[in-house]
């Protein structure tokens, strides 16, 4: 009778148990760091320091998660994410709005994804060929606006990057014996809630299963009814939206731009989705690992600084050691998945 009561205990899917083992990973290299390397890594503006960096690689990489897991791929975000930093610098220094500049931080993200989703997805062109010519376009016209750096000069942008959330409990006493706060920038409000939006989408929502569905399998896809040319048209779409607030939010962080703004952050963006439990083959991943995978990449990364390795192929040759690590581990726990089923 006792076990008429028992709940049965469902087995973790393959995009849980990705994500499961990404988690643990970072909280275990954390945890080192804070028992070898010690100095910041104790202090829990360490992770707010980390957010603040990586706001907007936070956000690409929901969309590269969005474009992967429906069996696509997309590396304009970078270039897409440079162009609307210098627009809107441009944009501003005439004396411009701020919600006018965010509006058209929207404005040529959601132009791209739409471009990039009818090429795609209605005439059928391969997707990283149609992003690459993106890439390049973005490039492009981010030089065409400005060869020389830029840096904003508006007094209500200012005011607004200069705002600061402070919260004083997670906060440490300074040598002068000072209390420092723990300080998040707006921008990282901007990248959980970009998070949880891509979470809620993907999980609760069905476009969120169709994008599933249609990366496991495409034609499975087709005879459950699903709109495919729709389906892939609207990752693309949500890609592009995502790196116009990236760019918005990286401007938001620096206050400056070039024409090399953002230079490798597809790269970063597909790591941080791979290295979250994302295959590149489509059908399985999730956003919570995605977080979790750019915050263990850009982690490393800090771990190698601050081990005196600071120059900059250390970080490269750590980014690629950590992305082949996660993909045979990612391969080894697949395939002994499938032999037990």
């Amino acid at each position: 009778m006792k076990n008429l009561f028992k709940k049965r205990r469902e087995p973790l899917t393959d995009t849980q148990l990705l994500m499961t083992i990404t988690i643990s990973i970072f909280i275990v290299m954390y945890i080192l760091a804070m028992a070898i390397l010690q100095g910041g890594f104790l202090h829990a503006q360490q992770i707010f320091d980390l957010l603040n960096d990586n706001a907007s690689l936070i956000i690409v990489s929901c969309g590269l998660t969005i474009v992967m897991i429906g069996g696509g791929i997309d590396i304009s975000v970078g270039g897409v994410t440079s162009l609307v930093v210098m627009s809107c610098i441009l944009y501003l220094n005439k004396g411009g709005n701020v919600f006018v500049a965010a509006l058209i931080a929207l404005v040529i993200g959601l132009a791209f994804g739409v471009v990039h989703g009818a090429l795609i997805s209605y005439l059928e062109i391969q997707p990283f060929i149609v992003t690459l010519a993106g890439m390049f376009f973005a490039r492009g016209m981010t030089t065409i606006l400005s060869v020389n750096p830029q840096k904003v000069d508006n007094a209500a942008f200012e005011s607004l990057r200069n705002t600061k959330i402070e919260i004083s409990w997670l906060g440490y006493v300074a040598k002068n014996g000072n209390l420092v706060p723990a300080r998040m920038e707006l921008g990282v409000v901007i990248a959980l809630l970009c998070v949880i939006t891509v979470f809620v989408i993907l999980m609760f929502n069905r476009l969120g299963r169709n994008f599933y569905a249609m990366g496991g399998n495409q034609q499975s896809a087709l005879m459950l009814g699903i709109n495919v040319k729709k389906t892939r048209f609207m990752s693309y779409l949500l890609s592009g939206l995502l790196s116009g607030i990236s760019g918005f939010v990286l401007m938001m962080h620096t206050g400056a731009g070039n024409a090399t703004n953002a230079a490798g952050m597809e790269m970063n963006a597909i790591a941080s989705s791979i290295i979250g439990g994302t295959l590149l083959t489509g059908g399985v991943g999730n956003i919570i690992g995605t977080f979790f995978g750019t915050m263990t990449l850009t982690t490393i990364k800090k771990i190698v600084v601050s081990s005196g390795l600071k120059d900059p192929w250390w970080q490269s040759i750590t980014t690629g050691g950590m992305l082949c690590f996660f993909i045979l581990l990612q391969s080894i726990v697949l395939s002994k998945r499938q032999k037990q089923k």
